[in-house]
């Protein structure tokens, strides 16, 4: 099955789509670092650089599926939530280019406050849009946790599929993936110096994470977030104010930071994903991407429901 995605960022949801059995035709991305990503890990894929409102899908009409991590500044609790009247907010770029490509299906993921009661409308709206488009769509709330990531993240999802699809649509069910805990997913990326205490940290670690702000380029340096945030990696024993360069040393004294690929274990990534750029780029793209492993488990499930389909239709013929 083939897909397109949009606002692409350091390959989260790309990843997952691609362990789900997808093979990208296009992926989108305005940020160059985030592109030098993508095109280090995977060659292959044909990544376009620049900015979403000036690509067009004219040119692969009937594709299975439009994926896209669209912005969340305009949704998200840690902004002004101005929703539809935020430059940000791409959704109807991504709604253009589903009317433009007319796939089979849709996965459009998004920050938790667009689940929030002063966006129903705004929800409606989007559901009402694709309707006329020939979807049955829906949003969910899903927990990174749930799927094995290391941290709660929780994320709002939007999938469409063509009505002969969706019958046979069913959300991935969570809590399959036994839970990870920050302290056994990091432990020997914090011992890798030969850190004397990385034992006795793993024992204070022992939970899931808090989520991972990834931030934006408004602010300077790259952090784990707002001060609750810092406050919920303190418990952790992690030092949330910065990232550090390298694992903590043989001698290291007291709350140690992450790395950015400590982070991206948090994420889901695995180590041989590479990040492009320094420090701040890099996390910047960590911190914003979709966990691969909850991306592959709806994946999976729009394979499935597109599979299925396509069988029942095949019988019909015979």
């Amino acid at each position: 099955m083939n897909s397109i995605e949009i606002c692409a960022g350091g390959g989260g949801q790309a990843l997952g789509l691609e362990q789900a059995g997808f093979e990208h035709i296009d992926l989108v991305e305005y940020e160059a670092a985030a592109c030098t990503t993508l095109r280090l890990n995977r060659p292959q894929w044909r990544v376009v650089e620049g900015d979403v409102r000036q690509y067009t899908a004219m040119h692969i009409k009937g594709i299975d599926l439009v994926a896209g991590g669209v912005p969340c500044p305009p949704f998200s609790h840690a902004g002004k939530q101005l929703g539809a009247d935020d430059e940000r907010d791409m959704f109807p770029e991504a709604i253009r280019l589903v009317e433009e490509s007319q796939p089979t299906a849709v996965m459009l993921e998004n920050v938790r406050g667009l689940l929030d009661p002063k966006f129903a409308e705004y929800r409606a709206n989007v559901i009402a849009t694709l309707h006329k488009l020939g979807y049955e769509a829906d949003w969910k709330l899903l927990q990174a946790s749930d799927f094995g990531v290391p941290q709660l993240r929780p994320r709002s999802i939007l999938v469409g599929l063509k009505r002969s699809v969706a019958r046979h649509f069913s959300w991935p069910e969570p809590g399959l993936i036994k839970a990870t805990m920050v302290g056994d997913v990091l432990y020997d990326l914090m011992a890798a110096d030969g850190w004397k205490g990385a034992k006795l940290w793993r024992t204070k670690a022992q939970a899931i994470g808090p989520t991972l702000v990834g931030g934006s380029k408004k602010h300077g340096g790259p952090d784990l977030g707002p001060t609750r945030a810092k406050k919920a990696w303190e418990a952790l024993s992690v030092d949330g104010h910065g990232l550090a360069d390298a694992p903590p040393e043989k001698s290291f004294v007291g709350m140690p930071k992450l790395t950015v690929r400590m982070a991206a274990r948090i994420q889901g990534f695995p180590d041989s994903w590479q990040i492009a750029g320094k420090k701040t780029s890099a996390y910047r793209q960590v911190g914003n991407a979709f966990p691969p492993p909850v991306a592959k488990a709806v994946g999976e499930r729009i394979a499935a429901a597109i599979n299925a389909a396509a069988s029942k239709k095949v019988r019909k013929k015979d």
